[in-house]
């Protein structure tokens, strides 16, 4: 019997959505960045983009365990000389949550083309109402 592999013309694709509600960040984005990479399908090959859409609302009511509020650091690089601008995880979840939840799950990702179209699958919105209603996606639990 020879190994299943999967070709890109034969990938169904489900919608899931997640309600990222007084969850932990890091635990939305492992169970995410699974699923938008494959590896919770049967028929999961390493170098085709065999994973499915997924829809993250509320990224907003999300939790950080600890002292990470205060703590963590998120750094960007304007690429001129002085140009680091610094931001900690309280100023991300107040003014800028999809990003933060964003970063999260695409450095979960690989770093390669293949990680880019798997990123592209991935919407995060900050209250609970999404534009994807239409594509009927089933609700995904996170544990």
């Amino acid at each position: 019997m020879s190994t299943f592999l999967q070709k890109k013309e034969n990938i169904e694709r489900t919608w899931y959505v997640v309600d990222a509600t007084g969850l932990p960040l890091g635990r939305v984005a492992t169970k995410v960045a699974t699923v938008l990479r494959g590896k919770h399908k049967p028929t999961y090959t390493p170098y085709v983009d065999c994973g499915d859409y997924v829809i993250v609302v509320n990224a907003d009511k999300v939790v950080l365990t600890g002292n990470k509020l205060n703590d963590k650091m998120y750094y960007n690089h304007s690429g001129y000389p002085g140009g680091l601008r610094e931001r900690n995880a309280k100023t991300m979840i107040n003014e800028y949550p999809e990003e933060m939840m964003e970063r999260a799950i695409k450095g979960m990702l690989p770093h390669n083309r293949l990680g880019r179209a798997m990123g592209k699958k991935l919407f995060v919105y900050r209250d609970a109402d999404h534009k994807h209603a239409a594509q009927k996606p089933v609700e995904l639990k996170i544990d």
